[in-house]
């Protein structure tokens, strides 16, 4: 990466040039999340959901999309079926997974063959085993039918006019205990017409240095242009790994959306992709396909249902917060001075979160980025608010929602879109029946006074039930707003059951989210506070009132 220019502009700066020359052919992105990624422990994706998967995948621009295992899951028998009547694919190829034949099986009486090509796709990626101690030791067989199997699985498949891509699996390892053999295996596969031989690291344990040194080995007598890799990130080199296979000159990265995959997962493509556009100067996908990566990522971590971890590198929501009052200051004058990337480029964006650490330019930056217009003075009053309140146990860089309430209310403002009388709740727990809790809301929404009930299985949800039932006639926008997260932590334990605690709670709708607290000794007046406040959030949202 070229080193940026001290001196640009505050308003900008240019994306980073590569530090290699361009390669003479494309490299390709393939991605295998529906297949390898669905391994991970608490995946389980439906067919609808692998559609869905695969359409995003497409607008990312990668080249190939795995789409599962014909034969050996029904689930999968029925994606391809659906994908040929359903998906309408404009950027990548869809590909069938499997595995050679079987020992002193013939190609054509092999039911798996048979299912790949039952699945009708263009292309076909078989997996074999190029490390002998599995060929001896699970499957059981001698090393000359491992190369056999490999052979004539291609050939029976490339005089099905299917194009073949060969998964040369535990390659690294393989080639390490027993070159020749690995070898051979590759030879097998190049000689019956697989168009790409991919090296995996199955067990994820090689580093850069060993990918690096196998391949120099490789392509001794194999071509840079027919070969791919498939890295595992168990020793958490697979991105590192790849970059450097990429740089070495191979033509095919495979990967997964998130780095998802089995035990820690594959090599993450939201990182390989962007390093790879923007480190090393080589358009795997477009700008406009790469801006798109951060909005893809959170889409398929929601399908997945596994929540993403905010400080992955590119697609995190922290990726590009700033909190200290260094930075933060330095940011507001230059902004590449702490960011790699305009984080623009791949659809994120540039975050301030205000804490105790902050400093005048936090403030300022922040409240700006709320859309509020404050004074330096206002800016340096505010900082202090912000030291006491989280001194007694308040946490703003967690609750940006409450940070704009608190800044509201320092110019005078209050808000008008209700006004609390009380509320009540009462939780039951008969003999043999689940806990229940019922909670009475009283709010005055300008004139009218609410009295309205909810019901729950804990008081937090009847009172968000009360409150919504109270407000829902005068602003029908709540109902499209939920409580999508609710968490709880005592502060300062040694008051026991008596001990202050903090709630933060995140209050979501179509357009965004956004998180609010509250502290006290009472964890429902805690989480009143910050129940209610995320709702003030919301319709401010909605109804923009200046301060």
């Amino acid at each position: 990466m070229r080193p940026l220019d001290p001196l640009q502009a505050a308003e900008g700066f240019s994306l980073p040039g590569g530090i290699m020359t361009q390669l003479d052919h494309q490299l390709e992105i393939y991605d295998t999340t529906l297949r390898d990624g669905s391994q991970q422990e608490g995946i389980s994706l439906t067919v609808s959901d692998k559609l869905r998967i695969a359409g995003l995948l497409d607008s990312l621009g990668v080249s190939y999309i795995e789409g599962g295992w014909p034969g050996a899951l029904p689930k999968d028998d029925e994606f391809f079926v659906k994908a040929r009547k359903e998906l309408d694919l404009r950027n990548a190829t869809l590909v069938a997974f499997g595995s050679t034949r079987r020992p002193r099986t013939g190609v054509a009486e092999d039911p798996q063959l048979g299912a790949l090509l039952d699945a009708e796709t263009e292309v076909i990626c078989i997996v074999g085993k190029s490390w002998d101690y599995h060929v001896t030791g699970a499957l059981r067989t001698d090393l000359d039918e491992g190369v056999r199997m490999v052979a004539e699985s291609v050939e029976f498949l490339r005089a099905h006019d299917r194009r073949v891509f060969f998964d040369a699996e535990h390659f690294f390892d393989g080639f390490s205990a027993n070159p020749d053999y690995a070898m051979s295996v590759l030879g097998a596969a190049d000689a019956s017409g697989a168009e790409r031989l991919v090296l995996c690291d199955t067990n994820g344990g090689n580093l850069p240095e060993d990918i690096l040194f196998a391949l120099d080995g490789v392509t001794a007598t194999l071509p840079f242009e027919s070969l791919g890799v498939h890295l595992h990130n168990d020793a958490g080199t697979a991105v590192a790994g790849s970059l450097a296979a990429a740089r070495a000159g191979v033509r095919q990265i495979q990967g997964c959306v998130n780095g998802y995959g089995e035990r820690t997962g594959n090599a993450d493509l939201c990182s390989v992709i962007p390093d790879l556009v923007l480190k090393l100067d080589q358009p795997v996908v477009t700008e406009d396909q790469l801006s798109k990566l951060f909005s893809l990522s959170h889409h398929i971590a929601e399908v997945v249902n596994i929540s993403l971890d905010p400080h992955r590198p590119y697609v995190g929501t922290s990726s590009f917060t700033h909190k200290a009052g260094l930075h933060t200051s330095a940011i507001a004058r230059r902004p590449d001075a702490y960011e790699h990337i305009p984080p623009e480029v791949v659809g994120n964006h540039t975050r301030m979160v205000v804490s105790e650490q902050a400093g005048r330019a936090s403030i300022l930056n922040k409240t700006a980025e709320l859309g509020l217009e404050i004074d330096d003075d206002l800016a340096r009053q505010v900082l202090e608010r912000v030291k006491e309140k989280e001194q007694v146990g308040f946490h703003y860089e967690a609750a940006d929602g409450s940070f704009e309430l608190l800044v509201r209310r320092m110019t005078g403002w209050q808000q008008d879109f209700f006004h609390l009388e009380s509320y009540r709740v009462h939780i039951e727990r008969r003999s043999g029946e689940p806990v229940s809790a019922e909670a009475t809301v009283k709010v005055r929404v300008g004139d009218r006074r609410h009295v309205t009930t909810g019901e729950g299985v804990g008081p937090v949800h009847a009172l968000d039930g009360a409150l919504r039932q109270a407000l829902v006639t005068a602003y029908p926008e709540i109902e499209g707003m939920r409580l999508s997260d609710y968490r709880v932590r005592v502060i300062e334990s040694s008051d026991g059951t008596g001990a202050t605690v903090r709630v933060l709670i995140e209050t979501s709708d179509s357009n965004g989210s956004w998180g609010t607290i509250g502290v006290h000794e009472n964890v429902i007046d805690a989480s009143w506070e910050a129940l209610t406040e995320g709702v003030v959030v919301g319709l401010l949202r909605i109804r923009p009132q200046e301060i």
